[in-house]
C-alpha cells in the first residue's frame, strides 16, 4: 500500500473519530480497515491510535502525523490542481524553435495578435537553422522543413507547402543578362543556402522534363537572410522558398526566374514531443498559427510566383530606390 493512501486512511479516520466510519466512507471493511492502521503503525514504528470498542482517540505520536499528513495532503492537492490547471489553461513559458527566417518573417509579425489572445502565456524563441535535440533543448515546438523526425515520440503536423524559386535582382539582370534556360544558370553568380538537401546541384522539371545543373557558389551562406540580401544588392541568383523571399519579388526587388520550371518544394511542419496529456500551450500554439496560415491564405501565396517582367526601367527604377 503506497504513503499517500494511508495517510488519506489515517487523517480521515483521526477526524471522523471511527475506524468504522473511515471504513465505510472508503467502502472496505472493518477488518481490512484495522489491518490498514496496523500496517501503518508497523512501518512507522509507533502507536498512532488508542480505541476501546466505543471510541477511538490519537496518541501524541498519533496528533503529530496527522498534523504533518494533512499539511502535505494538502500540498498534494494543490499541486494536482495547478498542474491540471496549466494543461487546460494556457500559460507560462513556451519555448519555439524555428529558423531566423521564419521567426523574423512570419511569428515575430503574428506574436502581438496571438499574446493578445493568450496573455499568460510567453512565448520563448530560438532562432536558428539546425534542429536542437528537443529534449536536450527543452523545445516544446519546432518549426521544420522536413517531412519525418528521426524520434518516433515526435509528432509532425503540416503547417504548408512552400515552392522555391529562382530570382536576381533587376541591376543583376540588367549587367549579366536573363537565364532563358536551366543550363544557362550554371554560367551565372550563385548564393546558395548552404543547408539546402543538396545545395550544389539544380533539380528542375518541367512537365516530364528533368534536368539537373552542377552548380557553385558566388556566396554560399547558412542563413536566408543573407543570401537575400546579397540578391537584393545584385550579387547573383538565389534560390530560396516563396515564404522568404515573396515580398521581395511584389516589390519588384527581385525578379523571378525560368517561373515554369518547378525546384523540389519545402513542406512547413509543426513538430512537437507526442504526449497523452498534451499541455494547452502546445495545442493553443499549433492551431492559432495553422489558422493564421490558412486565413492570410499564405500556403495560396507560397506556390504562385507573382509574374513580375523584368525590363531596363523595371532596372532603372529600383536602382533609383
Amino acid at each position: 500500500m503506497d504513503r499517500y493512501t494511508q495517510m488519506e486512511f489515517f487523517v480521515l479516520t483521526a477526524d471522523l473519530g471511527s475506524l468504522s466510519q473511515a471504513a465505510e466512507r472508503l467502502g472496505i471493511s472493518n477488518a481490512a480497515a484495522s489491518r490498514m492502521l496496523s500496517a501503518l503503525e508497523d512501518r512507522l514504528g509507533a502507536r498512532l491510535v488508542e480505541r476501546t470498542t466505543r471510541r477511538l482517540w490519537l496518541t501524541d505520536a498519533g496528533r503529530e502525523y496527522q498534523r504533518r499528513c494533512v499539511s502535505i495532503l494538502a500540498d498534494l492537492a494543490e499541486a494536482d490542481i495547478a498542474v491540471s490547471d496549466m494543461a487546460q489553461r494556457p500559460r507560462g513559458v513556451l519555448r519555439v524553435t524555428s529558423s531566423i527566417s521564419f521567426a523574423m518573417l512570419h511569428i515575430a509579425p503574428w506574436l502581438p495578435e496571438f499574446n493578445q489572445r493568450y496573455p499568460e502565456l510567453v512565448v520563448q524563441i530560438t532562432a536558428a537553422n539546425r534542429y536542437p535535440n528537443f529534449i536536450e533543448a527543452g523545445i516544446d515546438v519546432a518549426i521544420r522543413t522536413r517531412e519525418h523526425e528521426g524520434d518516433s515520440g515526435i509528432t509532425v503536423r503540416r503547417l504548408a507547402h512552400t515552392r522555391r524559386v529562382l530570382a536576381a535582382s533587376p541591376a543583376y539582370l540588367a549587367q549579366h543578362g536573363v537565364p532563358e534556360t536551366p543550363e544557362d544558370i550554371a554560367q551565372h553568380n550563385l548564393l546558395v543556402y548552404s543547408y539546402a538537401a543538396n545545395p550544389h546541384l539544380l533539380q528542375l522539371k518541367r512537365d516530364r522534363e528533368r534536368r539537373n545543373i552542377p552548380i557553385s557558389a558566388a556566396l554560399e551562406s547558412n542563413e536566408g537572410q543573407v543570401i537575400c540580401a546579397a540578391g537584393r544588392a545584385g550579387l547573383g541568383i538565389v534560390i530560396q522558398p516563396l515564404y522568404i523571399v515573396h515580398e521581395d519579388i511584389v516589390a519588384g526587388r527581385l525578379i523571378p526566374l525560368l517561373s515554369d520550371w518547378e525546384l523540389p518544394p519545402l513542406t512547413i511542419n509543426l513538430a512537437y514531443q507526442s504526449r497523452r496529456n498534451q499541455p494547452a500551450k502546445i495545442r493553443v500554439f499549433a492551431d492559432a498559427l495553422s489558422e493564421h496560415v490558412k486565413k492570410q491564405d499564405l500556403e495560396a501565396r507560397w506556390n504562385t510566383v507573382p509574374k513580375i517582367a523584368f525590363s531596363a526601367r523595371t532596372s532603372q527604377t529600383n536602382q533609383a530606390r
